[in-house]
């Protein structure tokens, strides 16, 4: 996107990537559907930066989620929402979208560079060093904008490698950390090491659905409540629910030591239609055949409450009732980062200047995922990159003019 800006601008631009081809990591996001963004009012969706919403809200004001579906469309690559409020290219796809725009930045002169991995400044810091299949290489740049990612699916080329080298040359960095991403779940009541082996056999990856996710960031604070739908993984659980929640469960982890969710296994009954049909009486029936018939508790649904409360939990109908509207489940751990969507951390904002650039190193700019931002999954996360790129390419071309360059 900051290519794009440049180039639209005059200026030459070369790209460098690591990967053998651009856009691994785009073409992964639209590996399911390409979200590119929402279509809720542009308020709630600010909301979706938290604490960071200040830092981005210029950004994405100057280029809406309307603006990048218009730009969307001006490539030729129609979009639609779904049912979610997310908004998709007609073709799902990313790799049509890429082609078209790669054509477009070719055809305004952006000369590409693959195989080309950073690997910071020369020794007296007047060029950008690279390996590259020919071997190590510097090139001389009047302004460097970096989008290196942050270091989630390193596979990729988001290795978070370039902490060190911005950090020495006086960059804030916020240590990266996973960010929608799966969690580990605790040991059972019952004392097994996280899920049972009957439990993951039978149900890894199968999601669970519908379920509203209730929690408590801090002790003694207002419970959020949402409803959606997750997958039970191995050792614990994963899914666009779950990612809802997942910088405060990390962040509930690191202070408390873990965090606990409840789950609402029935979220259109009240409490009291749930107590009144685990209290009706079953006669020779099952408790599994009861609760399907009465409530259409089945499956996953059954399991994890065989998974979590105890026999007398079980046939004690209030407890039982209880733990369908809030069954709890504790989580001790995220996955590994290299696992999650995206990552936290990054450059902080306080270090730049508006225009993305490095108050530390002038003429170095930053955008995408290696600043210090997350959100949930949804459309936010690659509007956001959209909106950085723009932005930190302005701030080079208003930088350049503030110098009369």
């Amino acid at each position: 996107m900051g290519a794009e800006v440049l180039a639209q601008a005059g200026a030459q631009v070369d790209l460098y990537d690591a990967m053998p081809s651009i856009g691994r990591k785009f073409l992964l996001a639209g590996r399911g559907g390409l979200n590119l963004t929402h279509s809720e009012a542009l308020e709630p969706f600010l909301d979706r930066y938290a604490e960071r919403r200040a830092d981005l809200e210029p950004l994405v004001r100057a280029f809406t989620p309307q603006d990048l579906r218009d730009w969307t469309e001006a490539l030729g690559i129609g979009t639609f929402v779904g049912t979610s409020g997310r908004v998709f290219p007609t073709e799902m796809k990313a790799a049509p979208m890429l082609r078209v725009w790669l054509q477009r930045l070719r055809g305004l002169g952006v000369r590409f560079h693959m195989r080309h991995r950073w690997q910071g400044w020369t020794d007296d810091g007047s060029s950008l060093l690279f390996s590259s299949p020919a071997g190590d290489i510097t090139a001389p740049a009047d302004a460097v904008l970096l989008a290196l990612g942050g270091a989630s699916w390193a596979r990729l080329g988001s290795d978070g490698a370039w902490v060190p080298w911005l950090q020495a040359r006086g960059a804030d960095v916020a240590p990266l950390q996973a960010a929608n991403c799966g969690f580990d779940v605790a040991p059972t009541a019952a004392g097994r090491a996280g899920w049972s082996d009957h439990l993951s056999s039978r149900f890894a990856g199968q999601p669970i659905k519908p379920v509203a996710l209730s929690f408590t960031a801090q002790p003694g604070g207002q419970p959020r409540r949402q409803q959606g739908e997750f997958v039970l993984t191995s050792t614990g659980v994963e899914g666009s629910l779950i990612y809802a929640f997942s910088a405060a469960i990390r962040d509930a982890i690191q202070t408390q030591g873990q965090a606990t969710l409840h789950l609402d296994l029935l979220p259109a009954h009240t409490p009291e239609q749930v107590l009144a049909e685990t209290r009706r009486p079953r006669g020779p029936r099952s408790l599994s055949t009861h609760l399907k018939s009465r409530l259409g508790i089945q499956g996953l649904k059954m399991a994890l409450l065989h998974e979590v409360l105890s026999p007398e939990q079980l046939q004690d109908p209030r407890a039982l009732a209880q733990a369908l509207k809030a069954l709890p489940i504790t989580l001790i751990r995220p996955r590994p980062m290299d696992e999650a969507i995206s990552t936290a951390g990054g450059v902080r904002f306080e270090g730049l200047t508006p225009g993305l650039m490095l108050k530390s190193a002038p003429g170095v700019f930053c955008a995408g995922e290696m600043l210090d931002w997350e959100a949930p999954t949804g459309g936010y996360l690659l509007t956001a990159c959209f909106a950085t790129g723009r932005q930190a390419a302005h701030g080079v071309l208003d930088w350049w003019a503030a110098r009369g360059a």
